[in-house]
């Protein structure tokens, strides 16, 4: 089976085990995904969302949160690591929405990637969830996955994996497909005891199949 058909298979297959996945980040607005994708570097989705809350009642909308001193939105922001970073990043972008797009989390690439603290992936997941444009965002669960399954080989950086992926998966797919890595690599392929047993993809996945043959060895 060549690459692009693996990734068609795989896509298919996703969509029936998780035909309702979600980015798992909780957000109502453009500008608070960016806070909480920013607070997701090295902390769980669901720590930061315990803590966006306590923000967002502090400081209510952007502009609130752009006027803030960053020793407070460090405060709060704290329990998700990296307290000084993240909150001078926050604080950062916030005035710069504020300032130069007039309160409007833009709608391209180029635009995100101005941003203090946005890198690809942060600018993939605005334009998939956002924008619904086409996105792959290549966080952890999605590296590790694509080269279990064999869809890359032995590439860990992320601008690498998504590079690959834009070959493989349909641009209409790709932020869909990412969501459900995550729910898949939650629920299932878990890093440290991945279930092969009851994973949909065990008879195509790379991995999948070399433990298949090793037990029937």
């Amino acid at each position: 089976m060549t690459k692009k058909k693996l990734a068609l298979e795989v896509i298919e297959r996703l969509k029936k085990e998780y035909p309702d996945a979600v980015c798992t980040l909780a957000y109502d607005k453009a500008w608070q995904l960016l806070v909480s994708v920013r607070l997701a570097a090295q902390c769980t989705d669901k720590r930061v969302d315990m803590i966006t809350p306590l923000l967002y009642e502090k400081y209510p909308t952007l502009e609130a949160l752009a006027d803030a001193p960053v020793e407070r939105i460090e405060e709060i922001v704290r329990p998700c690591g990296l307290g000084n970073s993240k909150a001078r990043d926050i604080s950062a972008c916030m005035k710069m929405l504020r300032d130069e797009y007039g309160g409007i989390v833009p709608d391209t690439m180029e635009e995100l990637l101005k941003l203090p603290g946005v890198g690809r992936k942060s600018a993939n997941l605005v334009l998939g969830d956002v924008y619904g444009k086409p996105a792959i965002v290549t966080d952890t669960h999605c590296i590790r996955l694509c080269n279990l399954i064999g869809l890359v080989d032995n590439i860990k950086e992320p601008a690498k994996v998504e590079k690959e992926l834009w070959k493989l998966v349909p641009p209409e797919e790709g932020n869909a497909l990412c969501h459900r890595f995550v729910t898949h690599g939650r629920e299932v392929c878990v890093a440290r005891r991945p279930d092969c047993d009851r994973c949909c993809l065990k008879d195509i996945c790379k991995t999948g199949v070399s433990k298949a043959k090793g037990i029937k060895k």
